[in-house]
């Protein structure tokens, strides 16, 4: 832990500009929901995220804190859920709670020709309280302030000023930008952006938009000439600069990035314009003049110290500098907040090996094969790959991302035994998991995760609760961390569970027969052995 002060001590030497703290986000947090629409009505599909986009934004333009629309669509991926689908009441709730939210926005709406019928209804979760519902009535043509009014009455306060329709794109053109949100195609998107533009040429949410379709095509130029063209006067031209910059990193122009990148952090210092700056460095090589990645890395790890791509970038800059102390400090940061990180575990283990320590290099090496199969071949072959060019991860969104903390906690207790405070929290952990209280327990599992990295028990009972959660895929990954720390039945048991649930029937019978073969008197090997020759069921 010595490392820590004397490594940024030296990333601080470089340069003497000061980066202030990323300010923290505002206190309640608010998930807001796609309304449900009438069924199989082609016409009216669009309205449920039209009224969940307008009454996001309102409560956001009052400064009480919701959610945004790319943070519910990050939680839905986790939770593998159909971007688009309508949820149980059970299912939102449990959204809410992987993003943060203290209370979500729950709806419908209903069309009667021209008329709207916009239902809402407030839930608290952090009390397990359902509000009134809240009803309005009004014509199409007046969308923007029938969403208006439904998010005053449906949560009160903030900077209310007076029920009136703010300047927004016409109808037609707003109808189009939601269409091209839902499009599941990129061509369809791509469309549908475009003639909500040829609507409303100044219609910067809708460029901004079409950047993220043409950036995810590949298509470089294409996304770059759709920033490029938002005015300097627009609330979005700082958002588009940078964009621009991500777009001209992608064309190689890193020149020009860097000026543009240098020049918003000049303006407004942010974590991810110094994450990006480093990762301009990397990429066509740094000067003392220019700064070094490590530089920028660290500025941004200091701005936001619990992202773990920040740290991962950190480790690799240092990695790629041949300073291996430096790449195994930073590497098992990141690792402290995301362990199921692959590049991370991958990148540790040559570190490890240029440090000359082979036998936990070999253990990381392990450990990436179990999480991602492009690294089988480096596992079997040891220590004789090179470090893994272009790992360098670039942010996109220029907002902190509201990290799941634990540092705080664990700082105000540091002068205790690190391994028996781990302990605490595990156990801690286990007896909220005993009550099914698995927002808790979670928090209480990650500390004892940041403490002592590689405790299989607390891996174990994340992967349950992950299950537990409908979350498969993730309960995957920590139990596969489980069984490298500590292999025993318990674990490939609930391996085994969380493949079937993702239809792997192959390899939950071979979690079975391990299980079995560690201990073969296990009843749940047993039962569970019993469900897969039924057919899974």
């Amino acid at each position: 832990m010595i490392a820590a002060p004397l490594l940024f001590c030296l990333g601080l030497a470089q340069t003497s500009l000061p980066v202030p703290p990323v300010p923290s986000l505002p206190g309640p947090r608010i998930l807001v929901v796609p309304f449900e629409t009438p069924p199989r009505d082609a016409r009216t599909y669009w309205l449920g995220e039209a009224l969940a986009v307008l009454v996001t934004d309102d409560i956001n333009a009052r400064g009480l804190g919701a959610i945004t629309r790319t943070a519910r669509e990050r939680a839905y991926d986790q939770l593998h859920l159909p971007p688009n689908a309508v949820l149980s009441r059970a299912t939102v709730i449990r959204v809410g709670q992987i993003v943060g939210a203290s209370q979500v926005i729950v709806g419908d709406v209903q069309v009667d020709g021209d008329v709207l019928n916009v239902r809402l209804r407030p839930i608290r979760i952090d009390i397990g309280h359902a509000g009134e519902d809240v009803t309005e009535r009004g014509e199409l043509k007046d969308l923007f302030l029938l969403a208006l009014r439904v998010a005053r009455r449906a949560v009160p306060g903030g900077d209310a000023g007076s029920i009136t329709a703010t300047a927004s794109p016409p109808l037609q053109a707003f109808e189009q930008y939601i269409k091209g949100l839902l499009a599941e195609q990129p061509a369809s998107q791509a469309t549908f952006l475009e003639t909500a533009l040829k609507l409303d040429p100044a219609y910067d949410r809708a460029r901004i938009a079409l950047w993220e379709v043409r950036t995810a095509q590949g298509d470089h130029a294409a996304a770059l000439a759709a920033v490029k063209r938002v005015a300097g006067s627009s609330p979005a031209a700082r958002r588009a600069r940078f964009l621009a910059a991500i777009s001209m990193m992608g064309l190689k122009q890193y020149d020009d990035a860097f000026t543009v990148l240098k020049s918003l952090q000049d303006e407004s210092p942010s974590a991810a314009v110094l994450n990006n700056l480093g990762v301009v460095q990397v990429r066509r090589g740094s000067t003392a003049e220019t700064g070094k990645p490590t530089y920028f890395f660290t500025q941004a790890a200091k701005a936001e110290p619990d992202d773990p791509d920040f740290l991962f970038n950190l480790g690799y800059a240092y990695a790629l500098d041949r300073d291996p102390q430096g790449a195994i400090y930073w590497l098992r940061e990141a690792l402290r907040r995301n362990p199921a990180d692959g590049d991370a575990h991958v990148v540790l283990a040559a570190e490890l090996e240029a440090a000359g320590r082979a036998a936990e290099a070999g253990r990381e090496r392990e450990l990436a094969a179990q999480l991602s199969s492009k690294y089988v071949d480096a596992s079997r072959r040891g220590g004789t790959d090179a470090l893994p060019a272009r790992l360098e991860r670039t942010r996109a969104d220029l907002e902190p991302r509201r990290a799941q903390s634990v540092d705080q906690a664990i700082v105000n207790t540091a002068q205790r035994d690190q391994q028996d405070l781990a302990q605490f929290h595990l156990e801690r952990g286990r007896r909220l998991f005993e009550r099914e209280q698995d927002p808790e327990a979670l928090v209480e599992l990650r500390r004892a995760v940041f403490l002592s990295p590689y405790e299989a028990q607390a891996h174990l009972l994340i992967g349950r609760i992950h299950l537990r959660g409908g979350r498969p895929r993730e309960a995957i990954d920590a139990l596969k961390i489980s069984i490298w720390s500590q292999d025993t039945a318990a674990a490939r048991v609930a391996l085994a569970e969380a493949y079937l649930l993702v239809k792997d029937v192959t390899s939950a019978r071979a979690e079975v027969q391990r299980a079995l073969t560690l201990e073969p008197g296990s009843a749940q090997a047993k039962q569970l052995q019993e469900r897969i020759d039924r057919g899974g069921q």
